[in-house]
């Protein structure tokens, strides 16, 4: 199973980290399968980090294999979606970065995938790119967005990806974080929306 993660996929979360350029492809990157965390299963805190952020976002399952995949025909590439959060350690990310180097062990690392219940796209309308999904913790809203707001489509994203790899069933496919990223603590409950369907619950450690 792979976990291909989009990067600035949504313009003011883009501004928030302070990136103003334009992106003409999507920005990829990839955790290993050792970093999904789901069933309710608790966050534990890395001692390597000292600012661990979330990053909510809409996660689309692959149910076929592909490769070059045309647009015409990508819905049929994908079956089920949910609320994912993809945790960042922001200090390490930030060091890497101004060094020049990848920023892969900030992304990468164990159960830094959290993944919620998947539910068929039926069940919450149909369509990919007409989803609001929140994010609350300790119940309170934090993070909130919608996916006609993505810079580029799920079905886009597809097809740029399986230009360069093989998507295979079962793969994930983090489609990028609105605004409000921020940190959490040990104690924190957090609960992924998707419209109104509590898919992710979970407390950090």
């Amino acid at each position: 199973m792979k976990i291909i993660c989009i990067g600035m996929n949504y313009a003011l979360h883009k501004e928030e980290l302070g990136h103003t350029e334009a992106c003409p492809e999507p920005v990829i990157f990839m955790k290993p399968d050792s970093a999904i965390l789901r069933d309710g299963k608790p966050f534990f805190l890395p001692d390597f980090s000292k600012n661990l952020q979330y990053e909510t976002e809409v996660v689309v399952r692959i149910s076929r294999l592909g490769k070059a995949i045309s647009k015409k025909f990508v819905r049929r590439y994908y079956d089920a979606v949910t609320v994912g959060i993809d945790f960042t350690a922001r200090d390490l990310q930030s060091k890497f970065r101004a060094q020049g180097h990848p920023w892969e062990l900030s992304k990468g690392f164990d159960e830094s995938a959290v993944i919620g219940e998947f539910v068929p796209l039926s069940e919450v309308g149909g369509e990919v790119q007409n989803l609001h999904f929140h994010l609350d913790i300790d119940g309170k809203t934090v993070q909130q967005g919608f996916t006609a707001d993505m810079l580029f489509s799920v079905d886009e994203i597809i097809c740029y990806v399986s230009q360069f790899m093989t998507l295979k069933i079962g793969d994930l496919i983090y489609t990028g974080t609105p605004v409000g990223v921020g940190p959490v603590s040990v104690g924190n409950h957090l609960q992924g929306f998707l419209e109104d369907k509590k898919l992710l619950d979970f407390y950090v450690r």
